[in-house]
């Protein structure tokens, strides 16, 4: 099922457990990959199996990881044919933690990550977290099918713009997928403020005036259950009032982003049609209130002159 059902109550224990897995992983990838701007070097990407970090250096070698929630395996392989794999089941963080760096050790990479994590409240060092030890496949599946649904869409509105934009991409710090796209013009000094993590992270990440969206799963703060997000930052004036569409999509104050709920785009006729309509209409409220130059940064059609540009993705 493109959009399956994913009710945070059914599986908020796996998805708690499931995101400390997956900044382990991600660490590994903040250890190794050289700086980009905006942190963009320490994202995971859909796979048609799961999650990958892609290819990073590793001495004179490359390695990768990879979440295969298809074989339920974290799988890592590196350039000159080694390979080893961890099986995804219901067992403390830590003991996997224990057991993914003897394997990166085994495997002679050399890792060197902050064994804590970022952006949650209660911060757990992963070599001492016997608290999220909860793995239910059938539930991880629904997530991750809902993720590749929601990348497909984005990666439809990315081709829509020719200016600077981001990659759709996974953020295991926040656990969510996510896409971005920039007007060109820098942003003023971001506060950061985010739990456990350096407002320096967030300085980085919101230099440059921009425009985000993304899938959120659920699992605590404002809004619990799984939604869509959009926000500007610096938000223009006004931007909480644009009228954005689809009907069900409303402008969160104390988020400061407007949100669809996950249930509204599951249960449409046309779920990539509506969940389109969103992202649509609230690039239109961050680029029109803000200024942005959109005759230069909004592809109008294809190269060799095909106009063939739906309205909505999907």
């Amino acid at each position: 099922m493109a959009w399956p059902p994913l009710p945070l109550s059914g599986w908020e224990p796996t998805r708690a457990t499931l995101h400390m897995l997956t900044q382990i992983v991600g660490k590994t990838r903040l250890s190794l990959a050289p700086i980009q701007n905006h942190w963009w070097q320490v994202t995971l990407y859909p796979t048609t199996r799961g999650l990958t970090t892609s290819l990073m250096p590793c001495g004179p070698r490359a390695a990768c990881v990879d979440f295969d929630f298809r074989a339920h395996e974290v799988k890592v392989e590196t350039s000159d044919g080694q390979r080893a794999a961890l099986t995804l089941s219901p067992r403390p963080v830590a003991d996997f933690f224990r057991e993914y760096m003897a394997t990166l050790s085994a495997l002679e990479i050399d890792v060197r990550l902050m064994p804590v994590p970022v952006e949650v409240v209660d911060a757990i060092p992963f070599a001492r977290n016997t608290q999220n030890a909860s793995y239910d496949p059938d539930a991880v599946q629904r997530w991750w099918q809902a993720l590749t649904s929601t990348a497909r869409v984005l990666n439809r509105f990315r081709s829509r713009f020719l200016g600077k934009a981001s990659p759709v991409h996974f953020f295991w710090g926040s656990f969510d997928l996510a896409h971005t796209r920039f007007s060109g013009r820098l942003a003023p000094m971001h506060p950061g403020g985010a739990p456990n993590c350096p407002d320096y992270v967030m300085a980085e990440a919101y230099s440059h005036e921009c425009s985000s969206w993304g899938f959120w799963p659920g699992g605590g703060g404002p809004i619990a259950e799984p939604a869509f997000y959009a926000y500007a930052y610096p938000e223009p004036p006004g931007y909480a009032h644009y009228p954005v569409r689809p009907h069900g999509a409303a402008y969160h104050t104390e988020l400061r982003e407007f949100v669809l709920p996950y249930e509204v785009v599951r249960t449409a006729r046309h779920p990539e049609r509506v969940l389109g309509e969103f992202l649509e209409s609230t690039y239109e409220a961050a680029a029109d209130l803000g200024k942005w130059d959109r005759d230069s940064l909004d592809r109008r059609q294809w190269p060799g002159g095909s106009s063939k540009l739906a309205s909505t993705p999907g």
